[in-house]
This record gives C-alpha cells, sequence and structure tokens, in this order.
C-alpha cells in the first residue's frame, strides 16, 4: 500500500555503544538509501542488549519529522520492557507502514525496491 520500505534487521548483541550508530551502519550496508523516494526505514534490535533503533531516511523525515519516531520508540520500548519483543515491532512497523502510506502512496509502476526479508546480523 506504499513505495516506502521497511526493513527489520535483529542481532544478538550491538557492536556500538549507541544502536543509532549501528543502525546507520546497517541502513548503509543494505543499501537503505537507494530508494527513489529516500523513503526507506530501519527497525534495528539487538536482542540481548535490549537495545534498539528506528532510522528512515531524508525523504520520510521530512515528512513527519522527530515527534513521529520518538513515538515509535516509546511504543516499542514499551513492549521490550515487558518482553513482549514481537509485538513491539509489529506495532512498530504497522504504525511506521500506515505512515509512509499517506506520504507515499502505491502508484501502479511502483518496483519493490528492497528486499521485504527480516535480516538477521550476528
Amino acid at each position: 500500500m506504499t513505495s516506502g520500505e521497511i526493513r527489520v534487521f535483529v542481532e544478538h548483541r550491538c557492536s556500538f555503544v549507541d544502536a543509532m550508530d549501528r543502525a546507520f551502519e546497517v541502513f548503509t550496508k543494505l543499501q537503505m538509501h537507494r530508494t527513489k523516494y529516500r523513503n526507506g526505514v530501519l527497525v534495528y534490535v539487538a536482542i540481548r542488549d535490549r537495545q534498539f533503533a528506528i532510522l528512515g531516511d531524508e525523504g520520510i523525515n521530512l515528512k513527519t519529522g522527530a515527534h513521529f519516531w520518538n513515538a515509535q520508540a516509546a511504543v516499542m520500548r514499551s513492549h521490550f520492557s515487558a518482553n513482549r519483543f514481537v509485538e513491539g515491532i509489529s506495532e512498530c512497523t504497522r504504525s511506521i507502514g500506515e505512515v509512509l502510506q499517506q506520504y507515499f502512496p502505491y502508484e501502479s509502476d511502483d518496483e519493490n525496491e528492497l528486499p521485504d526479508d527480516i535480516v538477521f546480523g550476528r
């Protein structure tokens, strides 16, 4: 329902002090910046370290602002604190998808620019 791209990346441990730094590295490695409208979003989760980050590319950031991303982080934090990891990731990605649909609706000539699979790191 959107031309936006959401990817989930899960690993055991975060190799950086700040999960956002690791998310940026993963975002770049997965070439998520290579979408037509710069509307890729990465949901990064380090399970054992209980860290996560949500990183949106510049196209979606211009539309939503920091308040939206902070609200999504609060949703994930609430679920994660209750050990509901799957529910947190699911609710967050659903909400991001709805916002992407609002700002970047699906067009008849849209191509899936990035794989849809969940990526598992180290």
